[in-house]
């Protein structure tokens, strides 16, 4: 089936999208580094296409973004068929290539999560083990973000320690975002891709319901809203 697929790539990829990021490759890179292939046959071609991309896409420690991608492939080659490709090769093994945090990354299938567990055996980009309480102020975050510590005190109810936020800003799930315009103008903070990425998300559309979290009494949407009245109130009185 593969080269069957492969010998219909070359003429489908002129009309699908290009790859992204080439306009500023440096000449003498390109003389080093043949990208194009012209000497190939063009099922030949693709098949070394994808083998780069796959080769990139496993060596890499974070999400391959499509910028990079296009650095190893010709100026006219479709990043995502390639990617269609890859998926479709790897169906049946234990891995898959999945979008995360606006690229992609080779990833163990949810099936062999209990056998990899069980194995202890050292793992690649495994997450950074969170006590509850921090996993909550994450997911807070990823909700309600930019968002203050003292909103985050207040959805919780106590107050959310310089300790908590230094944990995950120390795990790289965290960042400082704009300052606040309320009174003081504390920094807030936001995720980062290294949060999309260790728990396998393309983007925070794919956090979880917000409402399960409410109901288990995990969140409180209500209490966020209401500090952050009172706080623009309390501004405009300034």
């Amino acid at each position: 089936m593969m080269a069957a697929a492969a010998d219909n790539r070359p003429s489908r990829r002129k009309n699908a999208n290009t790859a992204a990021g080439r306009d500023g490759a440096n000449a003498e890179d390109d003389h080093l580094f043949d990208r194009e292939l012209d000497q190939l046959p063009p099922a030949l071609r693709w098949r070394e296409w994808m083998l780069r991309v796959e080769a990139v896409i496993f060596a890499a420690a974070e999400p391959v973004t499509r910028e990079t991608l296009a650095r190893v492939v010709g100026k006219d080659c479709s990043i995502d068929l390639l990617i269609d490709d890859l998926r479709e090769e790897l169906t049946g093994r234990p891995y898959e290539i999945v979008p995360v945090a606006g690229g992609w990354q080779h990833r163990s299938r949810s099936a062999y999560a209990d056998a990899i567990k069980a194995s202890n055996a050292p793992t690649r980009g495994a997450a950074t083990t969170l006590s509850e309480f921090e996993s909550t102020v994450l997911a807070a975050i990823g909700y309600f973000q930019p968002i203050t510590r003292a909103e985050l005190s207040k959805i919780f109810g106590k107050e959310v320690s310089r300790d908590t936020i230094g944990s995950l800003r120390n795990a790289g799930f965290i960042a400082s975002g704009p300052r606040s315009p309320t009174p003081g103008a504390p920094y807030t903070y936001v995720t980062t891709k290294h949060f999309l990425s260790a728990f396998g998300m393309e983007t925070l559309r794919d956090l979880p319901d917000i409402e399960a979290l409410e109901d288990a009494g995990l969140l409180s949407r209500a209490a966020v809203q209401e500090e952050a009245m009172a706080a623009a109130v309390e501004g405009e009185e300034e």
